[in-house]
């Protein structure tokens, strides 16, 4: 999501570190204004109970966000047996109890059912749409609804912890689309008795990571200074996981009109090896990103051209 005010054109990333008890989009509206930027958006909510790595873009950073998006996610989260909750975290009403807690080994012994390509039915209370609308909506009116599994990728999971028998912690590596709440959830019934999300914290999100962030309320802080400036970071860091590809000025121009860049000459050859047809890449020129273009048919197509 992208808010465009008046303000001054900043163009980067911020990576905040996100606390507890506040929306995502808050965090964004606080930013933003702090840095009387024009334009802002995230890529990646976190739940308002959730902690972490919320990178935020402005200006011409939002149009990056889908790469950012689509990345690799790293949580950290509290499972605690014994209770499901209406959302699977610590937030919603009791549904179900149970009396068994299992061992280290019996935890360890069901995460391979975790691991990999699987199938993940969303929590009740989540964004996804049911004809039409947001799931969690439907869940408040307490209709009775169905939601279908859906395929993620969980690269890793690893017990790191226990305070206890109540509790475990965890460690996970996953793709776009997986929901801590509901892997907490489907632990517990995986394990015979009831868990749900007690806590979580987002570690990284594509190439934005935990040691890059800067609290919320020392961002605030700074200000609209040359301080909290210091914490921008380039419009391409989100296009870290695709090629970047040096163009003439002239090339530049071309796409920064919208126009298609033939690469056809023998002299392309050297710059466009092991690059596929089809590929993403970041078209640079100076130093700087031009444009997020498709190589296709020897030519290099714009997809989303950027503006400084």
């Amino acid at each position: 999501m992208a808010a465009k005010r008046k303000g001054d054109p900043v163009h980067g990333w911020i990576v905040v570190d996100k606390p507890g008890g506040i929306t995502s989009a808050k965090v964004v509206a606080k930013v933003r204004h702090a840095l009387n930027a024009a334009k802002a958006g995230h890529g990646g909510t976190l739940d308002p109970l959730a902690t972490g790595v919320l990178p935020v873009a402005f200006g011409e950073a939002t149009k990056t966000m889908a790469f950012e998006v689509d990345g690799r996610k790293s949580y950290r989260f509290t499972l605690r047996f014994g209770e499901a909750r209406a959302t699977d975290d610590a937030e919603g009403a009791v549904i179900a109890t149970s009396g068994v807690r299992p061992s280290d080994s019996e935890i360890e012994a069901v995460l391979p059912r975790f691991t990999g390509a699987i199938l993940q039915t969303p929590p009740r209370f989540s964004a996804v749409k049911v004809a039409g609308e947001r799931a969690y909506r439907r869940a408040r009116a307490a209709e009775d609804f169905s939601l279908a599994p859906r395929p993620v990728t969980i690269e890793r999971i690893a017990l790191i912890g226990r305070d206890g028998p109540d509790t475990a912690r965890f460690e996970v590596h996953c793709g776009r689309g997986t929901y801590m709440r509901a892997l907490a959830r489907d632990l517990g019934e995986a394990l015979q008795s009831r868990a749900y999300m007690a806590d979580l914290r987002r570690l990284s999100v594509g190439p934005f990571v935990e040691s890059q962030a800067i609290s919320l309320d020392s961002l605030l802080a700074l200000g609209h200074s040359a301080a909290a400036f210091e914490h921008l970071l380039p419009v391409e860091t989100a296009l870290d996981g695709i090629p970047a590809l040096a163009l003439s000025e002239g090339e530049a121009r071309s796409l920064r009109r919208g126009q298609s860049v033939p690469l056809l000459r023998a002299g392309d050859v050297d710059r466009l090896d092991g690059l596929s047809p089809g590929i993403s890449v970041c078209a640079m020129a100076n130093g700087k990103p031009v444009a997020v273009a498709k190589f296709d048919r020897g030519h290099l197509r714009p997809v989303r051209v950027f503006n400084f």
